[in-house]
């Protein structure tokens, strides 16, 4: 048997390792919060416009007006970081989130939807949509894509 060649697999990208201790020091952050009885749910979306806050200009005004949009057209969801990025969840499951731009390098931000969404549309369908500007069309189309997600 012949030994793998470690020089050819790259792995987990530092953004990714990143990502990952995030959600570790998340799932912490919410056992301690529901030990301490705590309002888990304003904590959670403080968490959550703190790591928006953080962002760089293009990617934080684009996470602020997705945020706005989510909250006022998905009053069920709740906010919370996952692998350290603004989410929405039902009962605990994340439902739709947004991912920067910067963090993972990437040309554009996105916007995803779980499996846990009700997007389906016949045998194929969307559920990640890249964002380049967050402008008024596009807030409409977040806003239904997130009633209907939901709904």
């Amino acid at each position: 048997m012949s030994s793998a060649d470690s020089s050819t697999h790259e792995g987990f990208s530092a953004e990714e390792r990143a990502a990952m201790k995030d959600h570790a020091k998340e799932l912490k952050t919410a056992a301690r919060r529901s030990a301490r009885g705590a309002d888990k749910a304003a904590e959670a979306e403080r968490d959550v416009l703190a790591k928006i806050a953080e962002m760089q200009d293009s990617d934080r005004v684009m996470a602020e007006r997705v945020h706005a949009v989510v909250t006022a057209n998905g009053p069920s969801l709740a906010p919370k970081l996952w692998y350290g990025m603004p989410a929405y969840a039902l009962d605990g499951k994340v439902v739709c989130f947004f991912q920067s731009a910067e963090k993972f390098k990437a040309r554009y931000a996105t916007l995803g939807f779980s499996d846990q969404a009700k997007l389906d549309e016949g045998t194929m369908w969307a559920a990640g949509f890249a964002l380049t500007e967050v402008t008024a069309e596009v807030e409409e189309r977040i806003a239904a894509l997130v009633k209907r997600a939901v709904g």
